[in-house]
């Protein structure tokens, strides 16, 4: 804490530092520091952490886009199938307009 008392932050050099980051060993004011993961970092540290994380799943990223796109077809699919199917099982005289002329509602 003795060392912390006397910084100054690294962007701001009129600010007092409240930090140190954990990854380059700067000091920071509140301003320049967030929390991620348990951890306080600066931006510069915090945005190659999410730029490395984010490369490690770029690999697989054109593959997921096309399995996305075949599960969302796939399921518009089943959607549309069965709609039709719910439609085909309708009497033929609703589809004539003359079911409701019948009178199916009223007890005989």
């Amino acid at each position: 804490m003795e060392d912390l008392l006397h910084q100054r932050c690294f962007n701001h050099m009129f600010r007092e530092a409240v930090a140190r980051c954990p990854e380059c060993h700067r000091y920071f004011c509140r301003e320049c520091v967030t929390e991620h993961e348990d951890k306080v970092l600066c931006a510069a540290c915090l945005g190659n952490k999410t730029n490395a994380d984010v490369s490690s799943l770029s690999r697989f990223g054109g593959l997921a886009r096309i399995i996305h796109f075949l599960l969302g077809g796939m399921l518009l699919w089943v959607f549309f199938y069965y709609l039709g199917q719910i439609l085909l099982s309708l009497p033929s005289s609703f589809h004539e307009g003359t079911l409701w002329e019948m009178g199916w509602w009223k007890p005989q």
